[in-house]
């Protein structure tokens, strides 16, 4: 088994403790920092989304890997950067005002990251202007991602899309939204361009809504 194969396996099995060292003796004996992101990294943890939407994993596995992946990540950082290496596409996470849930949030980022993107995480209880403050700050991100987890926080959702429309903001990104009281009707109803029910469908989706910018629908 390659070393970059050992890192996948080690990434898929949440093995935390050993990954970063993975990753450096894989970069020691050559192994490019793109091929250990692509095979080692965002391909184990596409394994782990479809095993979790498989009912074979549950969310604390899941948070294992992708805590795992984040400890590889630290170490090739510098070696990514060092090659030129893009992250496919960038994106603004958050949960919405009066919402403090962060555990979904957290694993939707850490799936997303997964997926090759860089995620600019606002954190929980975040006002619609700090979403359109970070917008304007970067232009270049293409996906914003609302999280809710109570139904009293929904209705923050659509004051947030409505606030992005009111700046002018509506047409340069692809809202997705999530949470456990969400649904696609919901979606639907207040103009969100994705939904996903869960943090391994929410990368897959992110990932069809950049592709959506690139193809200009």
């Amino acid at each position: 088994m390659s070393k970059v194969q050992e890192v996948a396996t080690a990434v898929e099995n949440g093995k935390v403790k050993i990954v970063a060292g993975l990753v450096q003796e894989a970069l020691d004996e050559g192994a490019s920092a793109d091929e250990i992101l692509n095979v080692g990294m965002i391909g184990a943890m596409g394994i782990v989304g479809e095993k979790f939407k498989n009912n074979e994993i549950f969310v604390p596995e899941m948070l294992i890997a992708a805590r795992a992946m984040k400890k590889g990540i630290e170490v090739l950082t510098p070696a990514l950067k060092a090659a030129g290496a893009e992250p496919i596409g960038r994106l603004i996470l958050g949960t919405v005002a009066g919402d403090l849930h962060d555990i979904g949030k957290n694993l939707v980022g850490m799936m997303i990251e997964g997926a090759g993107f860089e995620v600019l995480d606002l954190g929980v209880d975040v006002p619609a202007e700090k979403f359109i403050e970070c917008m304007k700050e970067n232009p270049d991100v293409k996906i914003v991602a609302l999280s809710a987890l109570l139904t009293t926080t929904m209705p923050a959702i659509k004051d947030t899309i409505d606030a992005i429309v009111a700046a002018g903001l509506r047409d340069t990104v692809k809202i997705m939204i999530g949470g456990a009281p969400v649904t696609q009707a919901f979606a639907d109803e207040i103009g969100a361009d994705g939904y996903s029910e869960d943090a391994a469908s929410a990368a897959a989706l992110a990932k069809k809504l950049l592709e959506d910018v690139k193809a200009g629908r």
